[in-house]
């Protein structure tokens, strides 16, 4: 094992007492250095350049899906933390009568997070905040795919955090695997299932508990009665910010029949508005990005490839050029599901569309795969949104929008089973990097009914108090 990653964990672990014992105002200081940090308009062109240079991505995006969720988590945090350190007292009951019991929020320890190479600022630093206001040491491991914002996010830290608070590890799967032999008391990971799975697996060597937010295949219903002028455009924004490499985009369309050609017509004028308004191509568009590397586009050139040779109906796009990493909005009829586009995590600008008559029909379809991260129902029928929920599980649900429950820090965010492990965000964020302590005080009275000799007598009055505890 790298010498160094052994030492920093080791200096982490002994300061978890110090960091243990902070009080909800020197743990908002340490915030506060990350707030402070990102006001810095030079700094934050840095980033905006390091963004550019992996993925193409523009400053309005960095500034509305990067910085602008971390300065906003951050804002949710400084206004609540007080309250959630505070302990939360739980009631007596009957047989316990002479007691006091509450919950107490200690830190964790050291834990480790690693995040995704699609939102690399945004998911590396929301978990990161609300680690820090749990009271936790923490090991950031960035990804090596997004490498400019990586090494941003590690000089950042270093200006910023002690070793023994906050420490960055850059570098490939090989460090991830030496992070990974260590007994971090928890370990936060964003990716896909596949790796999740990995990381559960290594997780349990030290039974080292683990937040999982994961992916999936999240479908998009689109009913009879939604309002498809107005929720189509919200469906291209979702689906083709970042050119479709988010977890909670949008991955494939399940479109009543009676509403398919209204959709379609209102699919191609979204696309001009948002990605060709000068009518020079979508290529030429300063806002539209690029898939991260040659790996992945490989991969969706293999899905797509895939899908037309069994028969699936380009609607709109199918560009795809390896040397500028650029695949078009692109959209696909005459779905089946013995494609592998249908079977797998889409993760990039490619939106398969299935159409249904019965709404039956529905939730048969979206069982072929796991439970998706979200469900995305678009219907002014309270009846059929009703129905959905009740027969498709998911993470999250949003009706009649996209994207927008990763938004709202009073919800949990996170899937369920095969997308996602545990809950993050706001109070649950602080929640899930926190132990929840089980605290109970004797104040009077005792338990003098539970000791031997037993008798008949004994019996009856245990039997009437735990009848009406």
């Amino acid at each position: 094992m790298c010498l160094e990653i052994q030492q920093v964990f080791e200096i982490q672990r002994k300061n978890t007492f110090n960091l243990a014992r902070m009080d909800a105002e020197q743990r908002l200081e340490r915030i506060r250095r990350i707030e402070n940090y990102l006001q810095d308009e030079e700094r934050l062109k840095e980033l905006y350049k390091a963004m550019y240079n992996d993925l193409c991505k523009p400053e309005t995006e960095v500034i509305a899906t990067e910085v602008g969720v971390v300065q906003a988590h951050i804002t949710h945090i400084k206004r609540n933390l007080h309250k959630w350190m505070k302990n939360k007292k739980v009631p007596t009951p009957l047989p316990l009568v002479g007691t006091s019991s509450h919950i107490r929020y200690d830190p964790k320890g050291v834990v480790l997070i690693i995040a995704p190479w699609n939102f690399p600022f945004n998911l590396s630093l929301v978990p990161l905040v609300y680690a820090i206001a749990a009271g936790n040491a923490v090991i950031l491991k960035p990804s090596e795919m997004a490498a400019h914002t990586s090494a941003y996010i590690s000089l950042m830290m270093y200006e910023l955090f002690d070793e023994s608070e906050v420490s960055v590890f850059e570098g490939n799967e090989s460090v991830a695997q030496e992070l990974l032999d260590l007994p971090f008391n928890h370990i936060f990971f964003t990716g896909s299932p596949r790796v999740g799975k990995i990381i559960m697996s290594r997780a349990a060597q030290h039974l080292s508990s683990v937040t999982l937010e994961l992916g999936g295949k999240s479908p998009a219903i689109i009913d009879e009665t939604a309002n498809v002028e107005k929720i189509t455009k919200n469906l291209v924004w979702a689906k083709f910010i970042n050119n479709g490499q988010a977890c909670i985009a949008p991955d494939y369309l399940i479109v009543h029949e009676s509403v398919r050609d209204r959709f379609v017509k209102e699919f191609g004028k979204a696309l001009n508005q948002l990605y060709d308004p000068s009518g020079k191509g979508i290529k030429k568009c300063p806002d539209y990005c690029r898939i991260i590397n040659d790996y992945h586009f490989a991969r969706l050139r293999s899905l797509y490839n895939d899908a037309c040779e069994k028969d699936a109906q380009v609607l709109y796009g199918g560009d795809l050029d390896d040397s500028e990493l650029y695949i078009a909005p692109t959209l696909l009829d005459n779905v089946s599901h013995n494609m592998k586009i249908m079977q797998e995590e889409v993760f990039g600008p490619l939106l398969p569309m299935l159409t249904y008559s019965n709404r039956e029909d529905v939730h048969h379809i979206i069982e072929n795969n796991p439970s998706p991260l979200i469900l995305y129902i678009a219907s002014q029928d309270q009846d059929n949104i009703d129905y959905f929920m009740d027969n498709i599980s998911s993470g999250s649900t949003l009706t009649n929008d996209y994207m927008l429950s990763y938004s709202n820090p009073h919800l949990p965010f996170g899937g369920i089973n095969n997308s996602g492990i545990g809950k993050t965000l706001g109070l649950h964020g602080f929640v899930g990097f926190s132990n929840e302590r089980a605290v109970m005080q004797r104040k009077w009275g005792s338990m003098e009914i539970l000791y031997p000799p037993y008798n008949d007598k004994i019996q009856r009055i245990l039997k009437f108090i735990y009848r009406w505890m």
